[in-house]
C-alpha cells in the first residue's frame, strides 16, 4: 500500500521533498516511516561518520540511502519510528546540521531493498565549482507570494529546472522548460537561454527546491539580474496555493509517478523504456507493456536483432563518412575556472589547465576575441576566479583523423554493447569533439541520448556498455560503483611474465601529474589488477589477460608498465621505465595492443548475468 505523502527516493539526483509536509494520517507507531531531508553544512571527517551511520542504521534496521559530502547531507531512508527518530537525533548532533528539517511519510511496506551510505563529491549533482549553497543562495520568493504576482499578471519568467520527462507531467502555465535530461547539463543548457532573459525578473522551481539552490545561485554569475527561487518548490505550492496557474500533475521520484495538486496519487504512469509519462489512454493502449514498452517507444516487432544491428551499422556509416570532425566548423567550448586555480591569471590559468593549445595560442585566441566571460572579452592580464566559465571559440575546426569501425556488438530496450574501435576518444575532449564515440552515437540514435556506463582510453579498443534510459544507466553504473561487473582485457607486452598467474596492487595517482599522466603513486586510491599468461609469443613479447578488480584510470597499462611488462605500442608508458606525455595515437600509427575483450554483468531487466565480447584484434593473433 502506498504511503499518503511523498515516499523518499533513493536516487542521488532527486530532490528532497517540500518542506512542511502535511500531518500524518496514521501514527500508527507499527508503520514504516519514510523520512527525507537534506542540509548543507560544511562537514568533516566523513569516512568516520560513514562507518557510524552505517553501524546506526544496520542497529536500527533502517534501509535507504544516505549521501554525504563536505557541502552536507542528504536522507532518503524508512524504518521504524523509533529507528528514524535515533538516526534524526544522530544528525542533528552534527555541527551545522543541528537544523535539520525531516519530510516524513507513513507507509506499510518497506520501500527500500537495502541500506547504502555514501560519500559524494555534492549532495545534489551539479559539477560546478564555485556554487556553495552553504555561502550563499538567491533570494526566495513564498508560494503565496509566487502566486499573488501571478493573480495581478505580474511580469515575471517561470523557469523550471527539472528534467524533460517530469516537465512532461505537469509546469506552471507558460512556464520556460530549462531542457535537460541531467540537471548536470543545467550549465550547457544556460546558454542556450535567450539573451534578453536576463534583464527580466525570474523565479525559478522545482520539486522541493534543492535543485534551485544551485541553479540560482549559477544564473546570477551567468549574469542574469533578478533571480528568485520558489520556497519549497512545486509541492509547497500545491500545498499552500493548490493547483492555481499550474497545469497537470508534479512528477515524484517514486512508484506513484505524479501527485495532482491536491498531494494525491495522480492516474499517470511512467514508460520505463522512454521514461515518458502516460496518461490513462496511453496506458491502456496495446503497445504499453509495464516495464517493456509504451505507444511512444513501441518498436513493432517484426525487425529481427540482425536487422535492428544491420540498420544501426548503416546509420554509423553514414554518420561518419566523411568523418564528423573533418568538415571544418566554428566549436565553442566551456572552460570552467576551478577553486585550486583562483585567482591565476588568463595564460597562467590555460599552462595549468594543461591543455593541448601553447601559451602563445592562447595570447592569440585573447587577442582575437575568442575567449569571453559572461559576454565580455577575457584578455590575458586578467585574474580568473573559481566558478567562472570561459567560453573559448575556435573557427574552422578540423579535428584529428579517428577510426570510425564502431560496430554495434548488442541492442535491447535497455542497453546498446558497442565495440569500440582505437584510436577513437569515448568523449569530446582536447582537439577531440565530433570525432569521438558519444557524438557520433548521439546522432546515430537521435533523440536517445546514450549514457556509458564506463569508459576506454581513446587508444584501447574493445567492448564498451551504454544505458539508454536515466533508471537503466542507475542500475549498470551501480554494479561498477559496487564492484560487480567482471572485465577481461587482452594485452600484448615486452617482457617474461613472472609467473604462469600473477598480481598487482599499486595504488594509482588520483590526478594527472606532468604530461597529463597517471603513475603508481603510494599516496594514491588502491587498485588492484590480477594476470594471467595466455603465451609467450617467442619474440621478447607475451600474450596476456587482464582482470581489473578496480576501476583506476589507465590502470591496467601503469600497473604492467610498474612490474616491467609495458604494453606493446604504448605512447605513454614507455619500455625505457620512462614516461612520455599523454597522447592520442593517429589511425596510421602501430596500435597500442590493449583490447577490452569482454565484460559481464547483471542485466538490467532481466537480472541475470549477461556476457558481451568484442572480437580479438590482428595483433593479439599474430604468433598463432
Amino acid at each position: 500500500m502506498p504511503s499518503l505523502w511523498l515516499s523518499p527516493c533513493i536516487c542521488a539526483r532527486c530532490p528532497p521533498l517540500a518542506r512542511d509536509a502535511p500531518p500524518l494520517l496514521n501514527a500508527d507507531m507499527s508503520s514504516i516511516v519514510n523520512i527525507a531531508a537534506y542540509k548543507f553544512a560544511a562537514l568533516t571527517e566523513l569516512v568516520a561518520l560513514r562507518a557510524e551511520l552505517s553501524a546506526l542504521c544496520r542497529s536500527q534496521q533502517l534501509r535507504g540511502t544516505i549521501l554525504l559530502s563536505a557541502e552536507g547531507v542528504n536522507v532518503f531512508v524508512a524504518g521504524s519510528r523509533a529507528a528514524a527518530d535515533a538516526l534524526l537525533a544522530r544528525l542533528r548532533a552534527i555541527p551545522g546540521v543541528e537544523d535539520l528539517e525531516a519530510k516524513e511519510s507513513l507507509s506499510a511496506e518497506q520501500p527500500f531493498n537495502r541500506m547504502l551510505v555514501k560519500i559524494k563529491a555534492e549532495i545534489i549533482a551539479f559539477g560546478v565549482d564555485g556554487i556553495d549553497p552553504r555561502q550563499y543562495t538567491s533570494r526566495r520568493v513564498t508560494a503565496r507570494q509566487l502566486k499573488a504576482w501571478l493573480d495581478e499578471g505580474r511580469p515575471v519568467t517561470l523557469l523550471d529546472t527539472r528534467n524533460d520527462f517530469e516537465v512532461d507531467a505537469g509546469t506552471f502555465r507558460n512556464a520556460v522548460a530549462i531542457g535537460v535530461d541531467d540537471f548536470r547539463d543545467f550549465p550547457s543548457a544556460v546558454i542556450k537561454l535567450p539573451e534578453e532573459l536576463k534583464r527580466q525578473p525570474i523565479v525559478t522551481f522545482c520539486t522541493g527546491g534543492i535543485r534551485c539552490e544551485k541553479a540560482t545561485p549559477y544564473l546570477e554569475r551567468e549574469g542574469f539580474q533578478e533571480i528568485y527561487q520558489l520556497d519549497g518548490g512545486i509541492l509547497k505550492y500545491f500545498e499552500e496555493c493548490g493547483g492555481a496557474h499550474y497545469d497537470g500533475h508534479c512528477f515524484v521520484f517514486d512508484k506513484r509517478v505524479a501527485l495532482d495538486a491536491n498531494l494525491q496519487v495522480a492516474d499517470l504512469a511512467q514508460c520505463f523504456a522512454c521514461q515518458a509519462i502516460l496518461s490513462p489512454a496511453e496506458q491502456a493502449a496495446t503497445e504499453y507493456v509495464e516495464g517493456v514498452s509504451c505507444p511512444r517507444c513501441y518498436q513493432p516487432a517484426a525487425e529481427t536483432l540482425q536487422e535492428l544491428l544491420s540498420r544501426r551499422e548503416a546509420a554509423i556509416r553514414k554518420a561518419t563518412t566523411p568523418l564528423p570532425g573533418s568538415i571544418p566548423y566554428d566549436n565553442v567550448r566551456p572552460i570552467s575556472v576551478p577553486l585550486h586555480l583562483d585567482g591565476l591569471e588568463v595564460l597562467d590559468f590555460f599552462d595549468a589547465m594543461k591543455t593541448h593549445l601553447s601559451r602563445d595560442d592562447w595570447r592569440q585566441a585573447c587577442a582575437e576575441g575568442r575567449v569571453v566571460c559572461q559576454g565580455k572579452v577575457v584578455l590575458p592580464g586578467r585574474a580568473l576566479r573559481s566558478g567562472e566559465r570561459l567560453l573559448h571559440k575556435t573557427l574552422a575546426t578540423r579535428e584529428p583523423v579517428v577510426s570510425a569501425e564502431i560496430t554495434v556488438l548488442h541492442e535491447d530496450d535497455a542497453i546498446v554493447v558497442v565495440h569500440k574501435p582505437a584510436p577513437l576518444p569515448m568523449h569530446p575532449c582536447g582537439r577531440f569533439n565530433r570525432n569521438s564515440l558519444s557524438y557520433i552515437l548521439e546522432q546515430v540514435y537521435r533523440p536517445l541520448a546514450l549514457r556509458p556506463a564506463h569508459r576506454l582510453d581513446a587508444d584501447t579498443s574493445g567492448v564498451v556498455v551504454f544505458s539508454k534510459t536515466r533508471e537503466v544507466a542507475s542500475r549498470v553504473q551501480s554494479q561498477f560503483e559496487q564492484g560487480q561487473v567482471e572485465k577481461t582485457y587482452l594485452a600484448c607486452v615486452r617482457g617474461t611474465c613472472p609467473a604462469p598467474s600473477f598480481e598487482c596492487h599499486l595504488p594509482i595517482s588520483a590526478a594527472p601529474g606532468a604530461g597529463g599522466v597517471r603513475a603508481p603513486d603510494p599516496q594514491g586510491p588502491p587498485a588492484s589488477t590480477r594476470f594471467r599468461l595466455l603465451r609467450d609469443n617467442g619474440d621478447g613479447t607475451s600474450l596476456v589477460e587482464a582482470f581489473p578488480l578496480t576501476g583506476r584510470t589507465n590502470q591496467i597499462r601503469a600497473h604492467l608498465w610498474a612490474l616491467g611488462l609495458p604494453i606493446v605500442g604504448d605512447p605513454v608508458y614507455l619500455p625505457d621505465g620512462t614516461l612520455g606525455p599523454a597522447q592520442s595515437l593517429a589511425p596510421s600509427d602501430p596500435p597500442l595492443c590493449l583490447h577490452a575483450l569482454a565484460i559481464v554483468f547483471t542485466h538490467p531487466m532481466t537480472n541475470k548475468r549477461v556476457r558481451y565480447e568484442a572480437p580479438a584484434p590482428a595483433w593479439s593473433q599474430l604468433a598463432e
